[in-house]
């Protein structure tokens, strides 16, 4: 019987790169990935987009929230896959004026908020983490906008309705260059970020021991991006689901083993990982529904609470096809 063929889309991180070459394949299937280049955050945002747009591919990397709304919705086109190719701590994108009032997360709590977006993966895990540091959601001001260079303006209708927008050529780093917003929080670093001389600096200088401390406090790692698959793709053949998943998680492992057999893509980047394996256990980026169990709880959890899903959704709702495969 020959092989399927599956296309997906995916950012060029190094730990999908062994699916990419083709040194870990999917039992079955004849698998071509299309990814971004060097690094590219637009080039990533195009794959995203062709995962769920593009009808000439089969699916790909995705955001967690979207695929979240569209479960709340009722919209089961595509199917989550749990591979999750994207995922960081958040307390490193807290960014605030070198010289600025806001020294420490005490300093948070009723202050004005810039954001890149209201309801991203990304920014439903900031409510999180601010949670973790004791800071008030209800506490904050907050602005919706561009980091660095202000986009063509247009009112986000759908924003609520105490959520203010920069004004037409404003981006939120002029803003906070200006104090007339106090912090930042963007995956993306500021243009004007240093980490020692600013004028941008990040609010935890060493964020290291934060991202400790959140994670045996909350046992999560935050996913912020996962694989999806067209649910036509998946219901020609449901077993597809198990074995990119299975594919996936060999990938993982594949990376896993070159990263510490040749640990020299940094000069401190063994110690790294032997304390990312003390703290975190030996899969500390893991694959899989159970392993991420409870940071899917958290994340759907935090995602009702701020209003963003009108009921609770469950793991076992969000990857049912998946369940079922």
């Amino acid at each position: 019987m020959p092989n399927i063929p599956i296309t997906l889309t995916c950012a060029d991180y190094p730990r999908v790169m062994p699916l990419v070459t083709g040194d870990v394949k999917p039992e079955g299937i004849d698998l071509t990935m299309i990814r971004g280049r060097l690094g590219s955050w637009s080039d990533r945002a195009e794959m995203l987009r062709r995962a769920l747009h593009d009808t000439t591919v089969h699916g790909g990397e995705a955001s967690v929230a979207q695929h979240l709304y569209r479960v709340a919705k009722g919209d089961r086109s595509f199917i989550a896959l749990p591979a999750f190719v994207l995922r960081n701590f958040t307390a490193r994108d807290l960014y605030v004026l070198k010289d600025g009032p806001i020294r420490s997360p005490k300093d948070l709590p009723g202050k004005r908020l810039g954001i890149y977006s209201w309801a991203a993966s990304g920014s439903i895990w900031y409510r999180h983490f601010l949670r973790h540091i004791q800071v008030p959601l209800d506490s904050l001001q907050y602005w919706v906008g561009n980091i660095d260079g202000p986009a063509a303006w247009v009112r986000d209708q759908s924003l609520p309705a105490h959520v203010k927008q920069p004004a037409e050529g404003r981006s939120l780093s002029d803003m906070l260059l200006d104090r007339e917003i106090d912090v930042l929080y963007s995956p993306l670093r500021p243009r004007r970020f240093h980490p020692t001389s600013g004028p941008i600096v990040r609010l935890f200088s060493d964020v290291r021991p934060v991202d400790r401390d959140y994670f045996k406090r909350t046992g999560v790692y935050p996913p912020q991006h996962l694989i999806v698959l067209r649910r036509e793709v998946w219901e020609r053949d449901r077993s597809i689901a198990r074995r990119l998943t299975d594919a996936f998680i060999r990938c993982n492992e594949a990376f896993e083993t070159v990263q510490y057999s040749f640990p020299y893509s940094s000069p401190w980047e063994d110690s790294e990982l032997e304390e990312t394996r003390a703290v975190m256990g030996e899969d500390s980026h893991p694959y899989g529904i159970e392993k991420n169990r409870r940071a899917m709880e958290a994340f759907c959890a935090q995602a009702h609470e701020s209003g963003l899903v009108d009921r609770r959704i469950g793991v076992d709702e969000y990857f049912a096809e998946f369940l079922q495969s």
